[in-house]
């Protein structure tokens, strides 16, 4: 997807994309009745026409969740001590909703350089600007955890609400 970005931005970077996501979820939470975050991702899954199974189970250090595609169903594995539950459950769903493909824990941990680290932990970008081979990965990180803030942030707004149906878009009220 190539969308025009600033300078310290890469292009394919899209907070528009997010956004749409976040709504589209919403939107079949909604319709599904979902009341909790456990219940939006079900809702998806069965919006989707595959399942997905919410697990708890070891995974390697420094992973605190991972989403595996199979055939006929996703599979999100949460670490069993998270510091936060939700927003690992709602960055793996972003995986899901954007259909990254998964990576293998190994390979997730080892790709964490201190660049990434960097990025993740404050947003910073990468020091080298041009496109490296884990451009892919950090873009697909990137949206995963932008994912989960808005969502997080919506959902936030929901439980003061205790409405799915106030967020709906304006011109979706009217028709």
């Amino acid at each position: 997807m190539a969308v025009s970005g600033t300078s310290s931005t890469p292009a394919r970077r899209s907070h528009r994309r997010i956004h749409a996501a976040v709504d589209a979820v919403l939107d079949v939470a909604a319709q599904k009745h979902a009341g909790s975050l456990l219940d939006i991702v079900h809702a998806v899954g069965e919006s989707r026409g595959r399942p997905v199974i919410v697990a708890v189970d070891d995974l390697a250090p420094g992973v605190w969740g991972q989403r595996r595609e199979y055939e006929d169903h996703d599979e999100i594995i949460l670490a069993r001590s998270l510091p936060s539950e939700a927003r690992t459950l709602a960055h793996e769903l972003g995986h899901v909703v954007f259909r990254h493909p998964g990576t293998a824990a190994e390979g997730a941990a080892v790709a964490a350089d201190d660049d990434l680290i960097a990025y993740m932990l404050r947003g910073e970008e990468p020091a080298e600007a041009q496109a490296t081979p884990d451009e892919d990965l950090e873009l697909q990180e990137w949206e995963a955890e932008a994912f989960a803030a808005r969502l997080l942030q919506r959902l936030g707004q929901l439980n003061k609400r205790h409405s799915l149906r106030p967020l709906l878009r304006y011109d979706e009220a009217l028709g």
